[in-house]
């Protein structure tokens, strides 16, 4: 079997998550991805899990696997006019240019569209940023902690308001953004097959929280109102909230049309007296009392584990689910019996290790992890002689510190 974009060739100037994380999907469905790096690697390489709560990490850094995995790496200095030639000829016969560059050193370099577009008519060009390609924030940098979750307002509107902000997990808004960048690369790749034309497809960090967050965002611009945050301890919607069982371990009730429920959660609670209490007859009324029900809830569900809770929801058609820690996801029988991890054999370190699948599966289609994360520059002599370049000119190119 083949994969849906088997033939397709990807060049791929980014470094850390976001973009990589794309090129990382687009070589999972079958393209062939050529990513460039500086002499020295993508930073992503060195990052130290021991600064996220690793206390004794294996060598490097297993999550540049999951953004880079199957993919061909060369290093090229760019700032030296020989590198930007060089990846402007690889991009003469790539299908799709993906970079994260901001705007002065695309100009810089020489890797703007236009610039690219002029030698490949047919070139689809992602161009990814923190905060757009306009406007007085365009070369401003910006990890997926400060566009996406702070100046998104996504950060600003979670969490206990008594609280500070909680700090997000590595990678989430970059890695909620690839596949965007995955549907609008597709999108114009699609448009091509008509057209015969490429073009530029471009978004950002602040435009991906804007449209993560969209629903609050949509209320807000209407309304002209920020909303109201409450404690848990006051939840507006009692039966959409964390709670806390008698073995200490957390779950979340998940009803936000919670009337058909209501008496059946009473009926898991062996609670009928609260269905005839009149603080708790109808979602206005359990909002405004709010306080006085979180607090039975809390009582009521420390009698009991996660798991009899469970159980008992099951059986009354609740819906709910466990707040499972890492490694439960990892172990999760339902995980596991879908797919949602497979295993990548033969990293140098690593040996077998296993991996996150493809997030979308196919019925035919050969997708999913080519193997395993290049090594920095492993493929650079393999790509030139490819492009044409005789070892005399490769010699050349690494004495004078282009690659």
């Amino acid at each position: 079997m083949f994969g849906p974009l088997e033939g397709i060739r990807v060049l791929e100037v980014a470094n850390w998550l976001a973009v990589p994380g794309c090129g990382a999907l687009l070589t999972d469905l079958g393209a062939q991805t050529i990513k460039v790096e500086p002499p020295q690697g993508d930073a992503w390489r060195g990052f130290r899990l021991e600064t996220r709560g690793w206390d004794n990490p294996p060598p490097g850094n297993p999550m540049f696997e999951v953004d880079n995995r199957g993919k061909r790496s060369i290093t090229v200095n760019l700032d030296k006019p020989e590198g930007q030639y060089l990846v402007r000829r690889l991009a003469r016969d790539a299908d799709i240019f993906l970079t994260n560059l901001v705007v002065g050193r695309r100009e810089r370099y020489g890797l703007t569209y236009e610039a690219l577009e002029a030698e490949n008519q047919r070139l689809i060009y992602l161009s990814f940023s923190g905060y757009g390609d306009r406007g007085p924030d365009r070369d401003r940098l910006g990890f997926d902690y400060a566009g996406f979750w702070s100046r998104s307002g996504i950060l600003g509107s979670i969490g206990d308001p008594q609280l500070p902000p909680p700090m997000p997990r590595t990678g989430m808004g970059d890695h909620v953004t690839a596949p965007l960048l995955l549907a609008g690369v597709l999108a114009a790749l699609y448009e091509r097959v008509t057209s015969g034309r490429g073009q530029q497809v471009s978004t950002s960090l602040l435009n991906s929280g804007i449209w993560v967050l969209g629903a609050d965002l949509q209320a807000t611009a209407i309304t002209r109102q920020e909303p109201r945050r409450s404690p848990r301890s006051e939840a507006g919607n009692p039966m959409l909230n964390t709670y806390q069982a008698g073995d200490a371990r957390w779950f979340m009730l998940v009803m936000p049309a919670p009337e058909p429920y209501w008496p059946k959660l009473c009926a898991a609670l062996a609670r009928p007296d609260l269905q005839a209490d009149p603080r708790f007859a109808t979602l206005r009324a359990r909002s405004a009392n709010s306080g006085a029900l979180v607090a039975v809830f809390e009582q009521a569900f420390q009698t009991a584990s996660r798991e009899e809770w469970g159980r008992r929801f099951d059986e009354h058609s609740l819906i709910w689910a466990p707040v499972q820690n890492m490694m439960e996801v990892v172990d999760d029988p339902q995980v596991a019996a879908n797919g949602y991890f497979t295993e990548i054999k033969g990293h140098p370190t690593y040996g077998d290790f296993p991996t996150i699948n493809t997030p979308v599966q196919f019925s035919r289609s050969d997708v999913g992890p080519k193997g395993p994360a290049p090594e920095t520059g492993q493929h650079t002599e393999e790509v030139l002689l490819e492009l044409g370049y005789s070892w005399d000119e490769i010699a050349a190119l690494r004495d004078s510190g282009v690659v």
